[in-house]
């Protein structure tokens, strides 16, 4: 939804009813996860993607209908060995895919949660997103949780409180998913998509090495900055990939920067007057990841520099240095790949091995996991063509 919202809310704009299809359940191994998007527009243009190309024809049918007017639809997809190349997912797993009809002139909140999916915490803080799946309320409808209070309804008041107040606590855990909600006799199973603001990276030392991952942090989503304290090398025309460029000890920096559990700190200084004392405070933050470039002797040289500055071995043991997976290159678009690589497989619990040589899932789910009460079945899908039950074609 992140990458379509620019679109959408130029449909939005022109007043023009668009189809939207949003993946809110997967089992098993699957090419996108839930919250991926297809809308399908004014002519029957298209943005977005909800498998990566295995069933994107048939959702895009589905889109287009209920752009028309058809729907809400809620269909699942799969593969089974015999009809592996049929229309459905080849890697194995389930998608289940929502398709509803957003009409500007009836939805006027969509304006403002589309303005906050552009950018998310940048100017109204997180935003969480509900859409019924299935239950009392009508499949399709949807309710906005952010900063600015609640927009939307499923239709029923204490619903909608108890559905506001489930998105609350997702959106603390940073979770997408489906959830059931009730509030007396009325009941519904929601998904909620939480937005976040973009992860930071932060990189320092201002060397040819950092342009390229600024670049590449910049390329995977991340709000990138770059600090280091000599004027000289830290400019914005030597970093134009970078959202921030800082001038500082980089330490000093760190010490009142805004961070959260999601923040990658890269350490590409190779310079202990800066190393040290920044490593040492990095380590002790609970942030995703830690990295320090260097060869093995100087990474060497490093931990004992560290512990003799009062570092733990616990807290040196998350110190990914050296930094990077090993591809085997050299330049510094080489070194940002392999920076990059380890990140993503930091995130994801990645093994970094060649596919053919690990076992299991190929697609893992994204996110922090589940708590062990989060419902894990999906409910019965709809059989496409037909609209869910108290559905409005409208």
């Amino acid at each position: 939804m992140l990458g379509i919202a620019p679109v959408l809310r130029r449909w939005y704009a022109a007043g023009a009813p668009f189809g939207l299809a949003t993946v809110v359940g997967v089992r098993g191994s699957a090419p996108r996860q839930p919250g991926a998007a297809l809308a399908v527009g004014p002519g029957g243009r298209v943005a977005g993607s909800v498998s990566g190309g295995c069933v994107e024809a048939e959702v895009y049918e589905l889109a287009r209908r209920a752009a028309l007017g058809d729907g809400p639809f809620l269909t699942e997809y799969g593969v089974e060995d015999e009809d592996a190349f049929a229309a459905g997912l080849t890697c194995g797993g389930t998608l289940q895919v929502l398709v509803r009809r957003v009409v500007p002139e009836r939805e006027p909140q969509w304006d403002a949660v589309l303005a906050a999916l552009e950018a998310p915490g940048a100017a109204g803080g997180p935003l969480a997103h509900v859409t019924c799946v299935s239950g009392t309320a009508e499949p399709g409808a949807w309710l906005a949780v952010g900063s600015a209070g609640v927009s939307g309804s499923l239709g029923d008041a204490a619903l909608d409180r108890a559905a506001a107040a489930e998105a609350s606590r997702m959106l603390d855990r940073g979770r997408t998913g489906q959830v059931q909600v009730r509030a007396g006799s009325a009941a519904a199973r929601v998904f909620v998509h939480s937005f976040l603001s973009r992860p930071r990276m932060l990189v320092f030392g201002a060397v040819e090495f950092a342009r390229a991952l600024a670049r590449m942090g910049r390329f995977l989503g991340y709000h990138v900055t770059v600090c280091d304290a000599r004027p000289a090398f830290t400019t914005p025309e030597r970093f134009p990939d970078a959202d921030e460029v800082v001038r500082e000890w980089p330490h000093r920096y760190l010490a009142g920067a805004a961070w959260d559990g999601r923040t990658v700190i890269c350490v590409l200084t190779h310079e202990e007057r800066f190393d040290v004392p920044l490593l040492r405070a990095a380590l002790r933050l609970p942030v995703a990841y830690v990295g320090a470039m260097g060869s093995r002797r100087t990474h060497e040289d490093r931990l004992r520099r560290l512990r003799e500055a009062g570092a733990g071995e616990e807290e040196l043991a998350r110190l990914r240095s050296p930094i990077g997976l090993d591809l085997g290159g050299s330049t510094p678009e080489e070194a940002a790949v392999s920076i990059a690589a380890e990140l993503i497989a930091v995130r994801h619990g990645g093994t970094g091995l060649p596919l053919r040589d690990a076992h299991g899932p190929i697609h893992r789910p994204s996110g922090p996991p589940a708590p062990p009460d989060a419902p894990t079945a999906l409910p019965e899908p709809v059989t496409a063509g037909a609209p869910p039950t108290g559905g409005d074609p409208s």
